[in-house]
This record gives structure tokens, C-alpha cells and sequence, in this order.
């Protein structure tokens, strides 16, 4: 056992790595099954960055641990196992550091973002980097002054300003998380940050426990082994329970796999439970469509907002038309509901107006520069000239062509026939839907309702049916 204490490889060490890499493994699941069953784009800017730097501190933390404390047995030492490297370097800035200041970072944001309600006056690099930047400051001082024996532990003289700058950041997670505890979020982003707290704590109370039991009684072997097994098993533990979609990708967290009983949401509009954001009913009612009316009046009827979306879909041209419709569901919400309006708010300027989105649209830097140095998320007028410039584009390059494309034509069809069902209806007073039987399958145009988007940009090579 004394053997196995001081160069590794005992069997609860491969034991403790075993669940180190079911915990590495179950992280990357979590991270990316949302993306690969759900079909959703990556996204861009810091929403998705922060998360995957989350997931390789998470990895270097882990590896940091098994590295320096010799869980695996190695014939020779190598100087790629450098205690500085591991215990100091990884386990610090790259690690644990880097792990607490991605968070401090993501509430940092959701401080202005639901406090302030603006978007944050630094950028999340920046900020990461600053904040980011004690750890550096110490890893290299440590480097200098090279206090680590052959075990890779340090004197008591020196735990303790390192465990002290372990705590420091929990504090800082504390002070931020009571900052926006009042604040009524949607997503379960306040649950995830205490349980963050809850875990990053127990993990620096471990390690202290672990340091104490090691550097007290070096002659047990047994504890030696029994204390770094607790260390791995805790940290993987964190590394797991550290992790949350919601505080970045509050869409994505409601489509975790944990959920059994969870609900289908497959728009920000639906997940905060705006009413009439669904897909399009076939029983709503019927209103006659103008080509001679103006394009933001007829917009306003769902059905012809649909087929115009599709029209432009097939045109590779649908930014601004969704971009429209995700609006009309922010100024659904009341303005006294000014959490839900910045959820919105916050999704639309990430998919839409931010640079880089991933559907961004064409707008001027003026109109563009409005919102994102907004004083108030929540505002009825924040998209409002955004509106106004892409509603221009929309008339001068895709009305025209809607009208001659089979989009229009389909569309036509259907309000015609359903009409007619409409008064045979109240005529009789029976109720003549589903269509007449002498309508086959392939004829109904309700059947191409939600069929494959062909492309409508040259509709004089499309026939009706």
C-alpha cells in the first residue's frame, strides 16, 4: 500500500478515475445532446463560448488532480509531470479559475442585463480576462518562488493564501448572486447559481480536509490514498453540478433529457408562455387577403405572416420576416412584465441584431448601435425603427415576387375554400371540416401546410396543383 500511496495506481485510484471520466463524459452529453436531437444552430458570441470554456476548465481541473497527485502510475518521471505545471498552472488559472470566473462572468451579465436592464458596458472577454487575472498574478508567483516538494504540496504557509483566493471568488459568486435574487427568473437561473455555490464551497472545505489529512500524517499511507480519492470524487462531483445551460441558453436548459414530463418548447415566445405563439390553428378565423393593402397591415394577419415567411425562407431571405414575428410576440407582453420583455428582448438581439447572429439582419450601424446601448431592454419602442428600415427591404424585395409566386397562389386557394366552408357551416348549421372526402390527399393544400419549403424566387416554373 505504501508503494501505491507515493507512485499511484492503487485500485480505489482507478476507481476515483473511473468516475472522473463517467462525470467528463456525462458533462460532454450534457453540453452537446441538445444540439445534435433538437436540431438547433450553434450559437454565437458569448452565450456559447462561456459554455464551452465551462467544459475544458471542467477537463483541466479533473486531469490537473489526476496529474499531480499521482493517480496513475508512471515508470519514470517525465517533465511533462512538473508539479507547476499541474497543481499550479492547470489546477489554478486554467482550472478552478478559469471555472469560477466563466460563472462570475455569466452572472456579471445577468446583473445589467435584469438589474440595469442594458446589455453589459464591457465585453464578456474582457471582463473574463480581468477578473481572470489574480490567478495568473499568483500561479506565477508560485512558479518563482517554488514552494512545492516532490508530492506537489505546499507548506501551511502557503495553502493558505491559496485556499483564501479559492474562497475569495465564492464570495464574489455570493455578492453577485444576491444582487439579482430579487429579480423573478424564468429558467431556473437562481436555482443553478446557489447550487454553484453549494458546490464550489463543499469542493475548497474537501481540499482544505484533504491538504490537512495529507500534510499532518504523511506516514499513513492509507489516508493518503482515502484522501485523494475524496478529492477526485468531489471534483468530478462539482464539475457536474457546476454546469447549467440556463444562466446562457436559457432555451436550451428547457430541453434537457433529465425532464420526462417537460413540455415541447420550440421558441423563446413559447417557453415564456406568450399567448397565440404557437403554430398556426386551423380553425382561426378567416379574413380575406388585399394584394393592395399595405404590406405592415396584412403582416398583421397570422396566416398570410406564414406564408410570406415561407416564401421568404425559400428565397434564403427570411430574416427580417421572422425577425417581425418574434417582435409581434415581444409587444404581446405586458409592460408590467418587464422580465419576461428583456427574455425576449435578449433573444431577439442575439439571434437578429448582434454582430455575427445567426440571423442577423440588414440594418443600418446607426439603428443597429440603438439598441445594443439601450438604457431599457424592456422599452415598447426598442425595436421600433428597426422595424421601420426592414420593412422597406421587405416591400422593395420580396412583396413583389409573393405575389406572382405560388405561395400567394396556395394561400389564395386556401382562404377561398375554407370561406366556403365557413358559410356552409353557418348555413346549415353542420360542420363540414375535415375538407369534402372528393378532395384527395394529394389536392388539399392543407396537406403542404408544413411540407418541405420549395424554392418560390422563380414561381413561373412551379404549377398548381
Amino acid at each position: 500500500m505504501a508503494a501505491c500511496a507515493s507512485k499511484g495506481g492503487c485500485p480505489s485510484d482507478y476507481v476515483a478515475l473511473s468516475i472522473a471520466v463517467v462525470s467528463m463524459i456525462s458533462l460532454l452529453l450534457k453540453v452537446t445532446l441538445p444540439y445534435l436531437i433538437h436540431k438547433i444552430p450553434r450559437p454565437k458570441g458569448s452565450s456559447f463560448w462561456l459554455v464551452a470554456i465551462q467544459v475544458i476548465a471542467s477537463f483541466n481541473l479533473l486531469l490537473s488532480i489526476v496529474i499531480a497527485l499521482n493517480f496513475l502510475k508512471f515508470r519514470k518521471r517525465h517533465w511533462w509531470r512538473s508539479c507547476y505545471l499541474w497543481a499550479v498552472w492547470i489546477e489554478g488559472p486554467l482550472g478552478f479559475g478559469l471555472l469560477l470566473s466563466c460563472r462570475i462572468t455569466q452572472i456579471f451579465q445577468l446583473y445589467y442585463i435584469f438589474v440595469k436592464r442594458r446589455l453589459p458596458p464591457i465585453r464578456s472577454y474582457i471582463f473574463l480576462s480581468l477578473i481572470l487575472l489574480p490567478w495568473i498574478a499568483s500561479a506565477a508567483f508560485i512558479h518563482i518562488r517554488k514552494p512545492l516538494n516532490y508530492r506537489c504540496h505546499m507548506g501551511t504557509v502557503w495553502i493558505i493564501p491559496v485556499m483564501g483566493l479559492h474562497a475569495l471568488y465564492v464570495v464574489s459568486l455570493i455578492a453577485f448572486t444576491g444582487a439579482v435574487r430579487h429579480v423573478e427568473f424564468r429558467f431556473h437561473e437562481l436555482k443553478d447559481l446557489w447550487r454553484g455555490i453549494l458546490v464550489s464551497a463543499a469542493s475548497i472545505g474537501i481540499w482544505v480536509a484533504a491538504y490537512v489529512m495529507n500534510e499532518v500524517r504523511e506516514d499513513i499511507s492509507w489516508l493518503e490514498i482515502a484522501s485523494r480519492f475524496l478529492l477526485l470524487v468531489m471534483t468530478s462531483v462539482l464539475v457536474l453540478a457546476f454546469f447549467s445551460f440556463s444562466i446562457s441558453q436559457p432555451l436550451i436548459s428547457l430541453m434537457s433529457l433529465r425532464k420526462k414530463d417537460h413540455k415541447e418548447y420550440k421558441t423563446m415566445s413559447q417557453a415564456l408562455g406568450i399567448h397565440d405563439s404557437g403554430i398556426l390553428l386551423q380553425r382561426e378565423p378567416i379574413s380575406i387577403i388585399d394584394p393592395n393593402e399595405p404590406l405592415d397591415k396584412l403582416l398583421l394577419n397570422r396566416r398570410f405572416r406564414q406564408s410570406f415567411m415561407e416564401f421568404a425562407d425559400s428565397c434564403l431571405a427570411g430574416e427580417s420576416v421572422h425577425f417581425y414575428d418574434e417582435v409581434q410576440q415581444f409587444d404581446k407582453i405586458p409592460i408590467q412584465d418587464p422580465v419576461r420583455r428583456i427574455y425576449m428582448a435578449r433573444h431577439i438581439i442575439e439571434k437578429y441584431i448582434a454582430a455575427g447572429a445567426p440571423m442577423e439582419v440588414n440594418i443600418s450601424h446607426r439603428i443597429r448601435q440603438e439598441i445594443l446601448s439601450t438604457n431599457d431592454l424592456s422599452h415598447t419602442n426598442l425595436f421600433k425603427n428597426t422595424l421601420g428600415e426592414l420593412m422597406q427591404l421587405m416591400k422593395l424585395n420580396l412583396a413583389k415576387d409573393y405575389w406572382s409566386s405560388i405561395y400567394f397562389m396556395k394561400l389564395k386557394d386556401e382562404v377561398s375554400m375554407r370561406t366556403v366552408d365557413h358559410e356552409l357551416e353557418h348555413a346549415s348549421g353542420w360542420n363540414f371540416s375535415p375538407r369534402l372526402s372528393s378532395v384527395h390527399c394529394s389536392d388539399d393544400p392543407f396537406q403542404h401546410e408544413h411540407s418541405p419549403r420549395n424554392s418560390a424566387c422563380h414561381s413561373h416554373d412551379s404549377k398548381l396543383q
